[in-house]
């Protein structure tokens, strides 16, 4: 099948550090070309793969100080994808609604992944109006705000096994990896630390749109001697980060789409502590993968009953259920499906949750 991926361009394909959607549009990638597809991805030009890169932009417009301007490298992008339409079979969006207009008025075989949040009160009168554009959901509970759009499947994310190694023991600190604001539940995190009397490390990058909440609200919270403020790590540097932690605290305040660190985490064999907003009850095994808690004193009655989850059997969970290879024959199923309708019932379908 021949297959373009779009990826957003403020980071690389892989992220050289933060980014979630980019690292799934690469392993998806990688795993389609193992497989024999013809892909193409576009992405920044900085990104790295196997399959055809078409560069958008020199690098990812994140670490890029001179971008001013991150739609204008988006438009630019949209351009040479659809100046090449006739090139693919299945064109396979990750930059939410954007596209969208183009993809009408051009009747391609498309879907999109929706990553993000759909509570926004904006995305309401958007999505009535191009309510026939095929979505991906990347859980059941992300659909909760639009649950009549043109859903065609729920694909919950995936890595490569070999891409985390297990660790059986840990080193007797608790971890928190993502970013720095509210909705991420650093706060959170601190005080379960300390209400447990356990160490906790802190990788976390602070965006420009975050540094007046973690001036005023964190950065006083890190001057204590359990808390470490270690900043922003990448891959491979936070597989050891989780892999030697007791458990990953993820005490979120938000509706999560999914939470890609909770899967990283279970893939090292590290438990996870997690409010259950979002996806979490969904991703989570409670006892097995970790514990769903509610509050600050549950979290740290938590922390000290970690020891009873089997770290084995956490990483088995995950290789049941977040694999990329679980993940590419969800997609290839609904890439099958797409391009095997008739044009005129591309956008007629009741949805069907794989994965």
């Amino acid at each position: 099948m021949r297959i373009a991926q779009v990826a957003p361009l403020y980071e690389s394909v892989p992220p050289k550090l933060y980014g979630g959607t980019e690292r799934v549009v690469s392993t998806l990638t990688e795993e389609l070309v193992r497989r024999g597809h013809e892909v193409t991805l576009f992405a920044s030009g900085d990104s790295m793969t196997s399959a055809r890169l078409v560069p958008c932009c020199p690098e990812s417009l994140r670490l890029d100080p001179n971008c001013k301007d991150e739609l204008s490298h988006h438009i630019l992008m949209l351009e040479q994808v659809f100046s090449e339409k006739d090139n693919f079979d299945i064109v396979h969006f990750h930059i939410d609604y954007l596209h969208f207009p183009l993809s009408r008025c051009h009747g391609i075989v498309n879907v999109t992944t929706l990553h993000g949040r759909l509570d926004t009160p904006d995305l309401q009168p958007l999505y009535r109006v191009f309510d026939d554009m095929p979505v991906v959901s990347i859980s059941d509970a992300q659909r909760a705000p639009l649950p009549w759009i043109n859903w065609r499947g729920t694909v919950y994310h995936g890595y490569a096994r070999n891409r985390y190694q297990f660790h059986s023991d840990s080193d007797g600190y608790l971890a928190f990896l993502g970013r720095v604001s509210p909705e991420k539940g650093l706060d959170q995190a601190i005080e379960i630390a300390k209400t447990a009397g356990k160490k906790l490390k802190i990788a976390a990058k602070v965006d420009r749109a975050d540094q007046e909440y973690f001036d005023s609200s964190i950065r006083q919270k890190l001057d204590h001697p359990l808390i470490e403020f270690i900043g922003e790590i990448g891959y491979p540097d936070k597989c050891e980060f989780l892999g030697k932690a007791d458990a990953l605290l993820f005490p979120i305040n938000w509706p999560e789409p999914f939470g890609l660190v909770m899967i990283e985490s279970m893939a090292c064999g590290t438990p996870v502590i997690a409010y259950p907003q979002g996806s979490v009850p969904e991703i989570m095994s409670h006892g097995v993968s970790g514990f769903v808690v509610d509050g600050v004193e549950s979290a740290a009655r938590a922390v000290h009953d970690i020891k009873d989850i089997d770290r084995a059997e956490c990483r088995r969970y995950f290789e049941s259920r977040f694999t990329d290879t679980r993940m590419t024959d969800d997609y290839l199923t609904i890439y099958e499906r797409l391009v095997g309708e008739e044009p005129e019932t591309l956008t007629l379908s009741d949805g069907v949750s794989v994965g």
